[in-house]
């Protein structure tokens, strides 16, 4: 089941706005920004109907404790990540894949950085394991900058059992 998140930080949100768009409920800004990452971001919610509430900088920290939101939110409906099933399905549909396999990365903001890799590099697939990882948390969805909506992403039970299929599948 997939779940309703919040991206915060202009190139999260400007992602999901141009790639994801049916995605985003709506859209928090801090009230009385008007430089061109605002403007942009109002641009890109109106292309697409997405409500624009504009809140002062209290309220938008109020709602968002605790996350470094830089003026800009986006209520976000997470895509689901694969299983191992659904990662070797995928994997079968490409020619050459190059992984990246993360393991016992904790924290968020290398995570997304990882992700801005990733994306960078034309990963096919992201695998990190469901224990002692760090989550795709709005930290880590910031620090990704956008990409953690590109990038396949596969969380898996047993990293070990998953390598050697992967191994053993070429």
């Amino acid at each position: 089941m997939s779940a309703q998140r919040w991206l915060v930080g202009f190139n999260a949100v400007s992602g999901a706005l141009t790639h994801d768009p049916e995605r985003v409920s709506e859209v928090l800004l801090v009230s009385g920004r008007e430089d061109r990452r605002a403007r942009e971001l109002v641009a890109l919610s109106e292309v697409h109907g997405i409500p624009v509430i504009r809140l002062p900088r209290a309220e938008l920290d109020r709602r968002l404790p605790r996350l470094k939101h830089q003026g800009a939110a986006a209520r976000y409906q997470s895509a689901e990540l694969m299983d191992e099933k659904a990662l070797f399905d995928h994997l079968e549909r490409c020619a050459e894949p190059l992984l990246l396999v993360l393991d016992h990365l904790e924290d968020p903001r290398n995570f997304g950085a990882c992700l801005r890799t990733a994306e960078a590099a034309g990963v096919a697939a992201v695998i990190f394991p469901k224990d002692r990882a760090a989550d795709l948390t709005p930290v880590a969805r910031k620090a990704a900058a956008g990409s953690a909506e590109r990038v396949v992403l596969a969380r898996v039970t047993n990293l070990a059992r998953t390598l050697e299929r992967l191994k053993g599948a070429g």
